[in-house]
């Protein structure tokens, strides 16, 4: 079979594969089978919602095209990656009240593996002058249904990527197409997401993008470390200060514990390319992202370990910016602007450690990109980089 293309949803032409199942079994001397399988789900806060399951014969995911192109949950053979989250999803947008008075009706819908903040906004909520959030908590993408999806595998590279097109648009204000992109390869241990954000107006538009990827149970357990290359890091406010002597590790479960964010300038090659790494306590377990700092300079650590009925989860963030609110990263220069036609692009790799010694070269790649980096840690917020 040569390079093959499947359009699975295309909402101008009316074209909507409900129930869409392709399964490839390989020839000699490939040994791999895939398969890609589309439901609809239907009942309670997930109803009407569309989920993708890809599988290149070793790891296996689920977008979910109605939620914004997001990253449910994925699985390395038995290895579950993503978090339980309190709130039982995926959750169709209808359910999430985005425009909540108080500015965090995002947390509604909140519980996938990799979600999207954006793409005008994409940090804490932001009040305008009249007392009414202009922007609330991490933008709107997430809760954007893709109108374009389409399905495509090349035998010759023995690659499968599956696109999605979803708009952020709003009559006499901006207007913003997100293109994305997963791709994986047979018997690969992940996946690389690659992004394009295109101003569609004939003005000059602005925007934020930051990948919120969030990480619990088998992976994150007490005592497990974030390993990354430092460059610079900071305490988001006064509670993350309080916990600046053991930034990098993770407790256990405590009922009632208050979040703490990092911020951070990483280490890099010189082709600009960083890793960061998440290990379980016996470093036999754990995940690694890499990404390009031209596109995503700024790095957010979200720690948040209550017990795990009310969500034991950290979050690796990288962005475009800090996730404080968008008035004041625009003061920072912290906001990407876009020329009429004019596209900017981004990725991410997620690749699955599911043993010691993918770990430990994991952990040596962190290594090799820290190697003559003097890492500068303030145990207190700085002027510049957090409002708080």
């Amino acid at each position: 079979m040569a390079k093959q293309t499947l359009v699975l949803t295309d909402s101008e032409k009316h074209v909507h594969e409900a129930d869409f199942s392709r399964d490839h079994a390989a020839k000699p001397p490939k040994s791999s089978n895939w398969s890609v399988a589309r439901r609809t789900l239907r009942g309670g806060l997930s109803d009407g919602v569309d989920t993708i399951e890809v599988n290149n014969g070793k790891f296996r995911f689920v977008l979910v095209p109605t939620r914004g192109m997001g990253l449910w949950k994925a699985w390395l053979g038995d290895l579950e990656i993503g978090w339980k989250s309190p709130v039982k999803g995926p959750v169709h947008p209808q359910f999430v009240p985005i425009t909540d008075p108080g500015g965090l009706g995002w947390l509604e819908g909140f519980d996938e593996l990799m979600c999207r903040c954006g793409l005008e906004s994409n940090g804490a909520p932001d009040l305008g002058s009249n007392g009414v959030y202009k922007y609330p908590l991490h933008g709107r993408i997430a809760n954007r249904p893709a109108h374009h999806v389409e399905l495509t595998f090349d035998d010759a590279t023995d690659e499968i990527s599956l696109r999605g097109l979803v708009d952020e648009t709003r009559f006499l204000f901006q207007k913003l197409q997100l293109k994305s992109t997963y791709r994986t390869k047979i018997g690969q241990s992940g996946l690389t997401i690659v992004d394009e954000v295109t101003n569609l107006s004939g003005s000059p538009a602005e925007m934020q993008m930051l990948y919120h990827i969030n990480f619990g149970a088998p992976i994150l357990d007490p005592g497990a470390k974030i390993v990354a290359p430092v460059k610079a890091m900071m305490p988001r406010d006064p509670r993350a200060a309080e916990g600046i002597s053991s930034w990098d590790s993770y407790p256990n479960e405590e009922a009632g514990y208050s979040e703490q964010v990092y911020f951070f300038e990483l280490a890099a090659d010189k082709a600009d390319r960083t890793q960061v790494l998440l290990k379980n306590a016996h470093a036999t377990q754990g995940v690694s992202l890499r990404f390009d700092k031209r596109q995503l300079p700024c790095f957010t650590l979200w720690k948040n370990t209550p017990t795990a009925a009310d969500g034991y989860v950290t979050g690796l963030e990288p962005g475009t910016n800090f996730p404080n609110p968008r008035s004041f990263e625009k003061e920072q220069g912290r906001v990407i602007k876009l020329e009429p036609g004019e596209t900017k692009s981004f990725a991410v790799e997620l690749e699955v450690h599911p043993d010691a010694r993918s770990v430990s070269a994991a952990e040596q790649a962190v290594a090799k990109l820290q190697s003559g980096v003097s890492p500068k840690v303030f145990d207190t917020p700085q002027v510049g980089w957090t409002k708080g």
